[in-house]
């Protein structure tokens, strides 16, 4: 892939972004979707607008790579994965926990039932991010906006589940806002009130492959103030496995597995050089979305449906409308 064109609707930022890139660029979406020389669209703009923008360049003919979420709500989700199936469009998602590397390993070892029978899943994703309650209000704030830390952290959670056991059968949750208040820009505007949750508990039963009904517990915060990371346990009849990283500085680097089988005590399993990346960057989500936007091309080049797409967006989105509704999944 190769970037060609800038989008944004503020002249201002765009400005920034095409000197500090040297790409063109241009305010007005409808003329970028214009552009017999844009191939494909990447969407990483706030959740709110996004539906629409990915809408328009979808009847523009364009495939897509879209943030997570997608929508604001599972339905609108789903009118996106219609309409690029009308359009014969691939649309790939950036749940990009499905490229790292030790998350893949992970996979693997579960595909060769290492684990036995699944009994019980625990995954605490527990981050700092917003735990400073002099961070100003953003979009992130505003529950209508797409805020919150089932968007944040949820979407992923959720969709990394799916993947690595089966489907959510069965689900509830309490959420709740722990910093309610935060302050307004520019400074000395005030405060403003925050109504996304920054925490939610979550009791699930996911199916796996084989039909079996798999207990979970999924715990998100972003206001835990030394909080232990993201962690993932799987315990079941032949082993456990654990995968985890304590890092609250990125969310890719520094995760280890571990694995231990019958009676014995955990062991750290050594990295699957296979499916190492070719190269890595200080920011470690670099690496994983430049794999997924590889993925991504070869589906586009061979006119194939992509995964993660619009299905595991929908079937993500749907247990965090379900949680935030205060309904049950069942």
């Amino acid at each position: 892939t190769e970037p060609v064109a800038l989008w944004h609707p503020r002249p201002d930022r765009l400005e920034v972004a095409c000197r500090a890139s040297g790409l063109p660029g241009s305010s007005d979406f409808e003329r970028l979707l214009e552009d017999p020389g844009i191939d494909a669209l990447v969407l990483a703009t706030p959740p709110a607008p996004r539906a629409e923008l990915a809408r328009l360049a979808l009847e523009a003919g364009k495939p897509l790579l879209l943030e997570k979420p997608v929508a604001l709500d599972a339905e609108s989700i789903e009118e996106l994965q219609r309409l690029a199936l009308r359009q014969g469009l691939c649309v790939a998602v950036d749940f990009e926990y499905r490229a790292v590397p030790l998350f893949q390993q992970l996979d693997g070892l579960l595909q060769q039932g290492v684990l036995g029978e699944p009994w019980l899943v625990k995954f605490d994703w527990l981050m700092s991010s917003r735990a400073d309650a002099s961070r100003p209000w953003s979009w992130y704030s505003e529950a209508a906006a797409g805020g919150g830390v089932l968007g944040a952290l949820g979407t992923h959670a959720f969709d990394i589940l799916h993947w690595l056991l089966g489907p959510s059968q069965r689900l509830q949750g309490r959420i709740s806002t722990a910093i309610g208040e935060r302050p307004l820009p520019p400074p000395g505007s005030g405060t403003g009130r925050v109504d996304a949750e920054d925490i939610a508990l979550i009791s699930l039963e996911l199916q796996d492959r084989l039909g079996r009904t798999v207990p979970a517990q999924l715990n998100l915060a972003s206001v835990t103030r030394g909080g232990r990371g993201c962690w993932l346990e799987l315990y079941g009849s032949e082993a456990t496995l654990v995968l985890g990283s304590d890092n609250q500085a990125d969310y890719v680097h520094g995760f280890q597995l571990w694995l231990a089988r019958g009676s014995e005590q955990l062991r750290p399993l050594a990295p699957d050089p296979a499916l190492a990346f070719p190269r890595t960057w200080g920011d470690g989500r670099i690496a994983p979305v430049r794999r997924l936007i590889g993925w991504w091309a070869e589906a586009i080049a061979e006119g194939r449906p992509m995964l993660p797409g619009l299905a595991e967006a929908a079937a993500s989105q749907r247990c965090c409308d379900r949680i935030r509704n205060g309904g049950s999944l069942a």
